[in-house]
């Protein structure tokens, strides 16, 4: 029921973590002043810290950096940034998969630019350039259902994506927008291997279920070291 923060956003254009937060508390204000309580759900951990906190700004885009950066993980091949960057900032290595290369060339320009880790602008308390979320108090719940169950969840919802005409669904994209950065997201990916002819239907839907199971353990590792969590030993519609 959120009007004004309704404006579409496409495939083939941005949407940033603080994009999120500034439509976020839109919604959230408005939702208060319909004399309801705003719920916030879902799994993005940076997506909430960015609506809680508000986001470390950082240095400006270097786009000659990133153009050197690019060729150097062509020269070298795959890894060649995350192995960069762990030598230089570990916790955010930790953090980013070694696929990702945007977030990757993100975290090393920052790095080089401002002659800080990217880890130190998010250390707990420390907030330079952020503008934290004001009048809400924040109750947070967490979910840990038993591991078994979860992955029996996951396994059953990324099969589902598939047999609901996932495959068809990102064909069309792909003919409407081409090969945006969307479309390397999680379930899009292992459809559009498909769609190259590189893997089977059944092989799509397990490197989809085991892409699911490895973001689970990622959130849970995140959301273990946020502060102040209440935390259910079970699955929400419990």
């Amino acid at each position: 029921g959120v009007q004004t923060c309704a404006l579409p956003i496409y495939p083939d254009q941005p949407f940033t973590a603080g994009e999120y937060s500034r439509r976020a508390r839109q919604a959230m204000r408005e939702i208060t002043a319909r004399g309801h309580t705003p719920i916030v759900t879902g799994g993005t951990g940076l997506y909430l810290r960015a609506l809680t906190l508000g986001l470390f700004a950082g240095p400006k885009r270097d786009e000659d950096l990133r153009l050197r950066l690019h060729r150097s993980q062509e020269r070298h091949g795959p890894g060649w940034l995350h192995r960069i960057l762990k030598r230089i900032d570990q916790q955010s290595a930790a953090r980013i998969h070694a696929n990702d290369t945007p977030k990757l060339i993100r975290a090393l320009e920052v790095c080089l630019a401002a002659g800080r880790t990217l880890s130190s602008a998010f250390s707990e308390g420390e907030h330079p350039g952020r503008n934290p979320l004001t009048g809400f108090r924040l109750l947070r719940i967490g979910l840990n259902p038993p591991r078994k169950l979860l992955y029996e969840r996951l396994n059953d919802r990324a099969a589902a994506m598939f047999h609901a005409g996932l495959v068809d669904e990102t064909r069309d994209l792909l003919q409407q927008y081409g090969r945006v950065k969307a479309l390397d997201s999680l379930g899009y990916r292992q459809a559009m291997t498909m769609i190259d002819g590189a893997a089977s239907l059944n092989e799509a839907i397990a490197a989809a279920q085991q892409g699911h199971r490895n973001y689970a353990k990622r959130q849970l590792t995140w959301f273990r070291r946020e502060p102040d969590v209440h935390w259910f030993e079970d699955f929400g519609d419990a």
